[in-house]
């Protein structure tokens, strides 16, 4: 039966407390095999004046975003094709990558890109998953696409993937993985 304890600055809202304890727990049962209802994890907050690093009194920094939220939230934004409301998650430094596209640095790049491919594109979204790296969230999505070629015939069931880098709450890299090749076959 694992325990964690996890002392923080108070300050961070409900939210992030208690992702931090999911991703944990996960964490933990992925290494010893536990089962995730045995692993104990605790959250001791502690007053900022109760803390010093170097001397100095320390305020908790900003909590990050929820990558999973980030990802499906700039998802949403561009089937809606609100592209400016898109642009607002990525990076300065993003590039894309697609079957076939080469790296694609701006929003712009991909609706020329994409014009003679289809008339547009939806996502169902099967599964989240997201990994935390040393400076960097990971998140793949997979699911199926469905959408309209160029003469308007319908397509559905197309798988795909998406694996997304993110580094201080935007992204930087998305790679695309799917089956819209064999579909159109």
């Amino acid at each position: 039966m694992p325990m964690l304890q996890v002392n923080l600055l108070r300050g961070y809202n409900s939210e992030l407390k208690s992702r931090l304890s999911r991703v944990l727990t996960a964490v933990i049962s992925g290494i010893t095999r536990a089962k995730p209802e045995t692993i104990s994890v605790w959250i001791d907050e502690f007053d900022s004046d109760n803390y010093s690093r170097g001397g100095q009194v320390r305020q908790p920094g900003p909590g990050a975003a929820d990558p999973e939220t980030l990802v499906r939230d700039y998802l949403t934004a561009m089937e809606q094709r609100e592209l400016d409301t898109a642009r607002r998650y990525l990076s300065e430094d993003f590039v894309m990558t697609f079957p076939g596209s080469g790296d694609l640095t701006s929003l712009n790049q991909l609706v020329e890109w994409s014009k003679g491919r289809y008339r547009f594109v939806k996502k169902t979204v099967a599964a989240v998953n997201v990994a935390y790296e040393m400076g960097e969230v990971v998140v793949f999505v997979n699911g199926t696409l469905s959408g309209e070629w160029p003469d308007g015939a319908a397509f559905d069931s197309v798988r795909f993937i998406d694996r997304f880098e993110i580094r201080d709450d935007h992204l930087v890299r998305q790679d695309v993985w799917n089956d819209l090749a064999n579909a159109q076959a």
